[in-house]
């Protein structure tokens, strides 16, 4: 004889909207139906009793997994590569303009870190407009900039104590940083502390920026040093 369930719970679940998440079940983007429901007791498959409110949840299209709304804390990968790509070209443009652009190795240092990044159209010409951009922004920046020979910014510092400067370094790497392993973190550090160096030793300035960056990254001080310390032993060129 078939067993026959006589009294349980039932959830009637209700979509109220949908989009695109990291669904933790399958590793990947995946779109979402966020749901709301009902609980109702059954008694011999009749509906007679509510029983409260359920959720609300995250449903996975795919694998139909059930998730709480925390779940769209973690950034989609598209999100994710983003949010690397405008962290990598804010922490350049910084250290750009705090060590100046005079030197060629510099300059292609800084494009080929923002090119592998993810912006591939990313070129010198681009980099420089936006520095020139920054430059006329008394308000994110203090000093002024002169155009050199050959159309390039010349050698000019930022207040190494800018607040401008460290809320927009923090506000392109903290959001990031909890979502990257602690080897990404040091490496995105290196990246900047190469760029720094392309041309001999980092500036108070630069040093500034790549302080400020570690610690929007939650990298200790020391951990900072050795990460500079390793970028210097990485063979420069006369730039």
């Amino acid at each position: 004889m078939r067993n026959v369930c006589v009294v349980g719970v039932r959830t009637s679940w209700r979509t109220v909207a949908d989009g695109e998440f990291f669904c933790p079940d399958c590793g990947g983007d995946r779109n979402y139906l966020r749901r709301t429901g009902r609980r109702r007791l059954i008694v011999l498959g009749v509906p007679v009793l509510g029983r409260g409110d359920a959720g609300p949840i995250l449903e996975c299209v795919a694998c139909r997994g059930h998730f709480g709304l925390d779940a769209l804390d973690h950034p989609t990968t598209v999100r994710l590569s983003a949010m690397l790509r405008d962290a990598v070209h804010t922490l350049t443009l910084a250290l750009l303009a705090a060590g100046g652009t005079a030197s060629r190795t510099v300059r292609d240092v800084a494009v080929t870190a923002v090119r592998a990044a993810g912006s591939a159209d990313c070129t010198e010409d681009h980099l420089l407009t936006l520095l020139a951009a920054l430059a006329a922004d008394t308000g994110r920046m203090t000093g002024t900039y002169e155009a050199a020979t050959g159309g390039h910014c010349a050698h000019r510092g930022l207040d190494p104590c800018g607040t401008a400067l460290a809320i927009e370094l923090h506000e392109a790497l903290e959001p990031l940083a909890p979502h990257l392993a602690p080897a990404g973190r040091e490496s995105l550090l290196l990246q900047g502390a190469r760029i720094a160096l392309a041309d001999g030793p980092c500036s108070p300035a630069e040093r500034e920026v790549l302080s400020t960056a570690g610690d929007a990254l939650t990298l200790r001080p020391q951990d900072v040093d050795r990460l500079v310390a390793a970028a210097a032993r990485t063979p420069r060129y006369p730039g």
